[in-house]
């Protein structure tokens, strides 16, 4: 399962109310890339075949099946302290993490 903190939530329902256009699901997707080989990927999605829906703190997410394997047990947090804003995931199953935190092995 991954989830949400209160605090990431609370921000992805106001991006959700900020664009009213944008489709109901948050993507959480893995892709190759980064500068630890795998890279973390959000954002907003209509369901396609294959995708699982999972749902945290009222949002609702959608993943495809290898991502979902590599996020396993993952808890998505907002930060907008001292470096910068954004989410922050922590991944029980990385082996290591570059400085930013946006990459991953």
């Amino acid at each position: 399962m991954i989830t949400l903190t209160e605090t990431a939530a609370e921000q992805i329902k106001k991006m959700l109310k900020e664009t009213p256009e944008a489709p109901e699901f948050l993507r959480l997707h893995v892709a190759s890339g980064g500068c630890s080989g795998h890279e973390y990927g959000m954002g907003f999605d209509e369901k396609q075949e294959g995708d699982i829906e999972i749902e945290s703190q009222g949002v609702k997410m959608i993943i495809d099946p290898n991502s979902l394997n590599q996020l396993k047990g993952s808890e998505i947090d907002f930060n907008d302290g001292l470096h910068g804003k954004g989410f922050d995931v922590k991944n029980p199953n990385a082996e290591s993490t570059c400085g930013c935190g946006r990459s991953f092995n």
